[in-house]
């Protein structure tokens, strides 16, 4: 089988966020199970020089876009077995940044149009092109009105992937003639209540469908997760299933993370008590062994239930000895609320403002509790890296993180969980932790399950695997 992964990131060559961790991921767990899978993204100016070396140009042509023609070049690059094709066009891409500039419509229906355009020139033809998120949502529209009756691009099957259905690529109906290109006759299949909705027509032309975690597929056919779209969803909820990310277990291992102060297993814990006590050094906490560190690292945004944080981390800190650490950035009203926090509990609690890798692994190392209470999940990564660390985590049950972390309060989980959105109920759940914690004998079990539960990317290939042969029996639509 032979699969094009089209993405507008992918690491270690530009990454932002979720979609670059899986798109640096998944297409390598495919092709060690002998899918021929390619992947082909932008050729972003923030690409770093070393990687950009490894490329080869492999021929230029011009894609349509609406009414005019640009400039197409096509580099490749192997990496760990991965082959990659980059989308050149200097004026799209040679910039700082992968997203957030005012011609972003226009630059990603560029690459989608520009991912079906390549296919002859680099002589592969796919059996599935897998698109992921609105900025690839296009190719299947693209295809379905401009392709699929071209001999050579005959019966190829797609799925979609929405990694967040927040993010649809909404735009006036006013870009389509300068920018989209749609004719006018089948406006209907990008109208979304009177927007013109990448995502939305891609949910209509892709063969599958799926989001990456199966609480969020059923999730997001309900009003309040669906930020408009349950209409097409439940219309073609057929079509829709969802697949929970895994994580490169290669990458996040507790035995052999260089990044880590120590290194440790499931089976001894001694590095993980010295990677504690080096944190709280590097962070000015009170050295302190015998406490428990909660922790986060998170985007400081409202769906990531930093209100839930804000309301409530005074009572969890004045009824319990414990620390707390959070890093990352976002709103200043939260960046100022941890700034001031910190300020208000010396020696207990350190805010870090940005994101630095080394970091943030040092902190799932390091902590006790991992804290997680997001307001809506489509799957979360960081909860799968603090199990791998041993560090328990505390999350609300929605999304992925439903379908990975269940409450241990039968004796068989792996963290601690709480339902409703709710400051008290998110108060209890991290309670309930670090009344577990003061169990020395029950927390490393607790540990060791947390640890040995599997949610690399083995499991959620052999998902993918099983919904393209799905796909390919399909009739596109």
């Amino acid at each position: 089988m032979r699969v094009l992964y089209c993405t507008s990131e992918a690491k270690p060559f530009a990454a932002s966020g979720g979609l670059g961790d899986v798109a640096g991921s998944l297409p390598q767990a495919l092709r060690q199970r002998m899918i021929g899978c390619r992947v082909v993204m932008p050729l972003y100016g923030d690409i770093p020089q070393s990687l950009r070396d490894t490329m080869h140009y492999i021929t230029s042509f011009t894609v349509p876009v609406s009414w005019r023609h640009q400039y197409c070049g096509v580099f490749e690059a192997r990496y760990n077995g991965v082959l990659y094709y980059f989308i050149d066009n200097e004026y799209y891409f040679k910039r700082s940044g992968l997203y957030g500039f005012y011609d972003d419509a226009e630059r990603f229906a560029f690459f989608s149009r520009a991912c079906l355009e390549m296919l002859p020139y680099v002589d592969f033809k796919p059996d599935i092109i897998h698109c992921n998120d609105w900025q690839t949502s296009l190719v299947p529209t693209y295809y379905y009105l401009f392709y699929s009756h071209n001999g050579w691009y005959h019966d190829i099957k797609s799925l979609f992937t929405i990694h967040n259905i927040q993010y649809q690529g909404k735009y006036g109906w006013e870009l389509n003639e300068d920018v989209v290109g749609i004719p006018p006759q089948d406006g209907a299949i990008l109208d979304q209540d009177g927007k013109l909705n990448m995502m939305k027509g891609a949910i209509v032309c892709s063969t599958k469908v799926n989001t990456v975690s199966p609480s969020y597929a059923l999730e997001i056919k309900d009003p309040w997760f669906s930020h408009g779209l349950d209409p097409a969803l439940n219309l073609f909820h057929y079509k829709l299933c969802g697949i929970l990310n895994g994580i490169d277990n290669a990458s996040y291992d507790p035995a052999t993370d260089y990044h880590l102060y120590a290194n440790y297993t499931a089976d001894n814990l001694y590095g993980k008590n010295e990677c504690k006590r080096k944190l709280q050094e590097r962070l000015n906490l009170d050295r302190r062994e015998d406490i428990p560190i909660v922790s986060m690292v998170s985007r400081m945004v409202s769906h990531k239930g930093l209100d839930l944080v804000r309301d409530g981390i005074d009572n969890i800190l004045q009824n319990n000895d414990c620390q707390f650490v959070i890093l990352g950035s976002g709103d200043a009203e939260y960046e100022d609320f941890f700034r001031n926090l910190q300020w208000r509990y010396p020696g207990r609690v350190c805010s870090c403002f940005g994101y630095v890798n080394e970091l943030a692994r040092k902190i799932y190392s390091g902590s006790d509790i991992f804290l997680m209470p997001s307001k809506s999940e489509p799957c979360g990564l960081s909860q799968m890296i603090a199990l791998r660390y041993g560090t328990i985590p505390v999350v609300r049950e929605v999304g992925g993180l439903k379908d990975s972390i269940h409450d241990s309060l039968d004796g068989y989980g792996n963290g601690f969980t709480f339902r409703n959105y709710d400051t008290g109920d998110m108060v209890s759940a991290v309670n309930r932790a670090i009344g577990g914690y003061w169990n020395r004998e029950g927390w490393v079990k607790l540990i060791w399950r947390a640890m040995t539960s599997d949610y690399s990317w083995d499991r959620s290939a052999n998902d993918y695997i099983n919904v393209y042969n799905d796909a390919m029996c399909q009739p596109n639509p």
